[in-house]
């Protein structure tokens, strides 16, 4: 927990959360698994107080969708107390801000001076959207996207503008509206939806941006979350949006390290190493079958995926 004591918030005005600030600043996360991205409102006190010790990969900090107009300012001077008194977390702290030109930039203006990993812009449409927010923010913050529009969907490699820009989110409800699609679409196998998910993971991974799929809005229906989950692990995604802590512990059994396939992958890698130091660069094995460079590439890349193993 980050503050051992809320009770002092009760009856607190917004006028005085300044006063009551801290100067803690956290380490970057260096943890490099984003399996489960886990959407959190900043209304929600207690929530935002234990996003030190989350089992979510990665925590979105919610300034806009969920948080009615009337109680903005609330939520990102909640954030802001929060994340003053933050020292540590075992997830990646993302703040989603709300559009550049309806609240972002002033709450960006506020919030460089805390200490979290990125800032997540929404309702992106082109590179020049990117470019504000990379100027806005400091520089030791990532710039993640979430890519909502038509315009932003159709042109994903030009929003790589900087290193910085380091991942996409898909929103799919917005795009499909933004698109002039009906929602009803998002079903199991959908033809639309699954080239929207192909489309999306293969711009993201062509332009070096980490995806993260959509999120999935039934919250108690477990069991189609985890279809969703299943379907877009075979598909090659390694994260999934997350409302809560029920849908988080699914994403990271699914996203998670596959064992069996990292062992394949060590013992191709030492088999064609041996290999070819004798000069020998396809053969077969009588457990895995041809083996060339292609197949050695292939596992490099499983075990640059699961850095926990090494090389």
């Amino acid at each position: 927990m980050i503050l051992k004591d809320l009770t002092f918030l009760d009856n607190l005005q917004l006028d005085e959360y300044k006063k009551f600030f801290g100067n803690k600043s956290k380490e970057p996360n260096k943890n490099q698994n984003h399996r489960s991205s886990m959407m959190l409102n900043p209304l929600n006190l207690k929530h935002l107080n234990s996003i030190d010790n989350s089992i979510a990969d990665v925590i979105t900090i919610n300034l806009e969708d969920a948080i009615a107009p009337s109680r903005k300012k609330e939520a990102l001077y909640n954030t802001a107390m929060f994340l003053s008194h933050l020292e540590s977390s075992t997830s990646t702290i993302i703040v989603r801000i709300n559009p550049l030109n309806n609240g972002g930039t002033e709450e960006m203006n506020m919030l460089n001076e805390f200490s979290f990993d990125a800032y997540r812009v929404p309702k992106v449409r082109n590179s020049s959207d990117v470019e504000l927010a990379l100027k806005l923010s400091n520089q030791d913050k990532e710039i993640h996207i979430s890519l909502e529009t038509k315009e932003a969907f159709s042109s994903i490699s030009s929003l790589k503008v900087d290193n910085r820009v380091t991942t996409a989110n898909l929103g799919i409800l917005d795009l499909l509206v933004s698109l002039g699609l009906p929602q009803s679409l998002i079903t199991h196998h959908n033809p639309t939806v699954s080239y929207i998910l192909s489309k999306f993971l293969v711009d993201c991974r062509s332009a070096n941006i980490h995806p993260v799929s959509f999120m999935y809005q039934e919250y108690e229906n477990r069991e189609d979350f985890r279809k969703w989950c299943e379907i877009e692990r075979q598909m090659g995604f390694t994260s999934k949006a997350c409302m809560g802590p029920k849908q988080v512990v699914i994403a990271n059994e699914i996203f998670g390290i596959n064992e069996h396939e990292i062992q394949r992958a060590l013992e191709i890698k030492k088999l064609f190493e041996d290999s070819s130091s004798s000069g020998i660069n396809g053969f077969i094995s009588d457990d895995y079958g041809f083996i060339d460079e292609p197949i050695y590439k292939d596992a490099l890349n499983i075990l640059i995926m699961n850095k926990n193993y090494g090389m």
